[in-house]
């Protein structure tokens, strides 16, 4: 690791052994249950794993932003298109990973797009509103859950728990800036062995111009939003020991976007939807549990320059098709007072198709990527070693791909509690990630001699726990080879050589008093890639990662002013990044940027929560996409009903 990030690492350490000479919290309060760890439920302290909690009380505050806003607050994620136009594409990268090397789990099961370049999902087709819970497991979690978990994973829960009256009612109304309306209704209940749940939400907004105007000439028009998301979910507990479960997952939305950076485009659209819809069922008693998911999802995605106007001499019409299949078996199994051991096997099935219409002036261009598609089964097994205060998990999984054959990851994660304050962590694990169809078989920019990307992630961390005060330190270090990426100038896709990533993340939870909360996270990523120029065909070597910034920092003051009347203010602050700056050009710098935002709400009666939030409150120009816009000042108010 670098001088600078072994001297800042010991600077914190220092100061986490001084605060351990305070009192300590003797309980559990700050010891949640958590579940994707180890796809088992068990308290936090007992895994060695990095889990960051996004909790439901924090979801109910954040009812003017997105899920991918919410996210892009989080100690080592990144998240370029959360803080743009909505409808803007949403590339997540989680600890100086490229994208889709971050999984996204609903409610543990893999949701992905086999039509995207890099497997990944589409974050604008989730509802804040339908979230319960999100949980974000960073390391490299092959071992458990296979391919594109190189950096983590992140399990958006959908499920209520607790739910004991047969009919229960909620809804959020919310309505600002450029013409946005939110709009979110549920009905859940519980009656005798059945419960449900079934959600809608809508989101419109007028938006702003996606393309930034450089000249300020232009006019460009703006970009606006249209968008619905449907569930609906329902469990059966046959017996004290036996669940049954089924899910439907309906999102849709239409959004202007522009042609390209700095330049408007006044027709185009895009038309994306998702179908995820699947079964399950759980078995658990005291010695073991047994479950199996089943899950099928359809996505379709459509981007439409003028071909919906009629006789346009000229036009793009692009649609997107793709189906993926998971199924899984796994259980989890006590063999002994201080062993268990988790076994479990799955089946993923991925397929795409594309058909391509133009006509410029060179005149009408037609293809077809035909239908295309690969699977892959595993099998898995970890052991877990549990003794007072000595936790351990190694694991290792096997791989067979349809193109690439046999592959194995592997998990050795140690965690010692030295005292009811003190806790220190690491874990040493591989990753692996196959190409996508997309970056095989895409007629223009497809290569289909790429090879897997394979990866060793190692990390050490400490955690201190007082009764009010809560400290973590992190640092990692990721070494990727045969890393897949976009050659911008043969306009192709190719191994590139290696990318190795030093990092640090410190987290920080303090109550000053009873009425104060400060909670903030510091992320420090250290970038070096050896791959092609994007100046060149030339080997060379670039110390960052494009669009990923090297400091950032989260923080936020929360003021419990009465028991009806709750107010926040955050900040957040982006060090300097760089983009790509065009064919055969030098990398662009983005200049650094300071976010300050505000929230409050009013708890007018039992059943009733007025809310209002406010985001970019300086009104600051500033820039996550090269030739992008970003949000100006937004305030959100609505109310919440809750029967």
């Amino acid at each position: 690791m670098s001088k600078k990030l072994t001297l800042l690492s010991t600077s914190m350490l220092v100061s986490i052994l001084a605060f351990s000479q305070q009192d300590t919290l003797h309980g559990n309060e700050l010891d949640p249950v958590i579940v994707t760890a180890n796809k088992t439920e068990q308290k936090q302290s007992t895994t060695g794993k990095v889990i960051s909690i996004i909790s439901k009380e924090q979801i109910e505050k954040s009812a003017g932003k997105t899920v991918a806003e919410l996210l892009n607050e989080q100690a080592g994620i990144t998240i370029n298109g959360a803080l743009n136009n909505a409808g803007s594409v949403q590339t997540l990268y989680m600890r100086g990973a490229a994208s889709g090397r971050a999984l996204i789990l609903v409610d543990g099961i893999p949701v992905n797009d086999p039509s995207m370049i890099n497997n990944e999902f589409d974050l604008n087709l989730f509802s804040i509103n339908d979230v319960e819970r999100i949980e974000i497991c960073k390391g490299a979690q092959s071992t458990l859950y296979g391919s594109d978990a190189i950096a983590g994973v992140i399990n958006i829960i959908t499920i209520k728990n607790n739910i004991s009256t047969p009919f229960n009612f909620k809804s959020t109304i919310t309505g600002g800036s450029l013409g946005t309306f939110k709009g979110n209704l549920q009905l859940y209940g519980k009656e005798d062995k059945f419960s449900y749940t079934a959600r809608y939400s809508k989101l419109v907004s007028n938006g702003f111009s996606a393309a930034y105007d450089s000249t300020g000439k232009n006019n460009f028009d703006k970009d606006g939003y249209n968008g619905d998301a449907a569930s609906a979910s329902l469990q059966y507990q046959a017996t004290k020991k036996l669940l049954f479960k089924a899910f439907s997952q309906y999102s849709e939305y239409k959004a202007g976007v522009d042609v390209g950076p700095f330049i408007d485009a006044t027709n185009y659209d895009i038309h994306n939807k998702s179908l995820n819809t699947g079964t399950g069922f759980q078995y658990k008693n005291d010695i073991l549990s047994f479950v199996g998911n089943y899950q099928y999802s359809k996505m379709q995605r459509n981007y439409n320059d003028n071909a919906s106007i009629p006789n346009a001499n000229f036009f793009e019409l692009n649609n997107y098709n793709s189906i993926a299949q998971f199924a899984e078996l796994y259980t989890n199994i006590k063999l002994h007072q201080y062993f268990s051991v988790l076994i479990g096997t799955d089946y993923r099935y991925s397929s795409m198709n594309n058909q391509y219409n133009s006509a410029s002036i060179w005149g009408p261009y037609n293809s077809v990527f035909n239908d295309t598609s690969m699977h892959q089964n595993s099998f898995y097994a970890s052991l877990f070693f549990s003794y007072k205060n000595l936790h351990v998990e190694t694991g290792l999984r096997y791989n067979h791909h349809s193109r690439y054959g046999t592959n194995y990851t592997y998990t050795f994660n140690p965690s010692f509690k030295i005292n009811d304050a003190f806790r220190i962590f690491g874990s040493i694990a591989s990753g692996f990630k196959a190409p996508s169809i997309y970056q095989l078989f895409d007629s223009y920019s497809g290569n289909n001699n790429l090879q897997p990307e394979t990866s060793v992630n190692y990390e050490i961390g400490v955690q201190h726990q007082l009764k009010n005060f809560n400290q973590r330190l992190v640092l990692f270090y990721r070494d990727i080879n045969n890393g897949i990426d976009y050659n911008y100038i043969s306009y192709q896709y190719f191994n590139f050589t290696s990318q190795k990533v030093n990092g640090l993340e410190y987290e920080i939870t303090t109550h000053p008093t009873k009425k104060i909360n400060i909670t903030a996270n510091y992320s420090l990523l250290l970038s070096k890639e050896s791959t092609e120029s994007r100046i060149s065909f030339n080997d060379t070597t670039y110390n960052y990662s494009l669009r990923q910034p090297k400091n950032t920092i989260n923080i936020t003051a929360a003021y419990q002013v009465s028991k009806a009347f709750y107010a926040s203010i955050s900040g957040k602050y982006v060090s300097k990044r760089y983009d790509v700056g065009g064919y055969s050009q030098a990398d662009v710098s983005l200049n650094d940027y300071f976010l300050l935002s505000a929230y409050a709400e009013y708890q007018a009666c039992k059943n009733a929560k007025f809310f209002i939030d406010a985001q970019n409150i300086t009104n600051k120009k500033f820039f996550d996409v090269r030739g992008y816009n970003s949000i100006p000042f937004l305030l959100n108010a609505g109310i919440t009903i809750h029967l």
